[in-house]
């Protein structure tokens, strides 16, 4: 999954005038902490592998809410940008958690049932980022709680933002909702 999104995440940034090459220096960068990880076990070179990536979603939701804020009309591809805008915040934090869990094991309490931690923090995340906090991964160390008022606080502003720059493109802009056809 995660190198899918990369991929696409790379494809789009292509779309937008220099974003490109720092994400695919990091996406490399990744892969060679990936590959270095899996050969020498090492809680330091994990956590190096999360932190490539979650530099990486954190410059792919900077480049697209920039295209996203400077859009001059709201249509089909700007809403889907919103999305996947929100979708990579959440894949951001949960590589944070990651990183974090790799180099201080136990600072996030797991359910009754941890499973994959990747999966299980990603559904922290994205549940954290939402603000619904179900209780069932609790956040422990100071830092892990810190990471994940932040990432709170970061779901909440988000929607705010794009709310507002959505409606103030329709408002002011005179703008309309248009739906994009590719066979026109």
């Amino acid at each position: 999954m995660l190198a899918a999104v990369t991929f696409i995440s790379i494809v789009r940034l292509s779309q937008i005038k220099g974003s490109a090459w720092p994400a695919v220096l990091l996406a490399l960068g990744n892969m060679v902490f990936v590959v270095a990880g899996n050969t020498f076990p090492s809680p330091t070179l994990i956590a190096i592998r999360w932190a490539f990536l979650a530099a990486f979603f954190g410059l792919t939701a900077a480049g697209l809410f920039s295209y996203l804020r400077n859009s001059r009309s709201v249509n089909q591809a700007e809403l889907y940008t919103a999305v996947n805008i929100y979708l990579l915040l959440g894949l951001l934090w949960a590589a944070i958690y990651l990183a974090l869990e790799a180099l201080s094991p136990g600072t996030i309490r797991m359910g009754s049932d941890p499973g994959d931690r990747q999966t299980e923090l990603l559904y922290f995340s994205l549940i954290t980022l939402s603000t619904i906090g179900y209780g069932d991964i609790v956040p422990l160390s100071g830092e892990s709680r810190i990471l994940a008022a932040l990432e709170g606080v970061t779901g909440v502003l988000y929607i705010a933002t794009t709310v507002a720059f959505l409606i103030g493109r329709l408002a002011w802009g005179g703008s309309r909702i248009e739906k994009c056809h590719d066979n026109d």
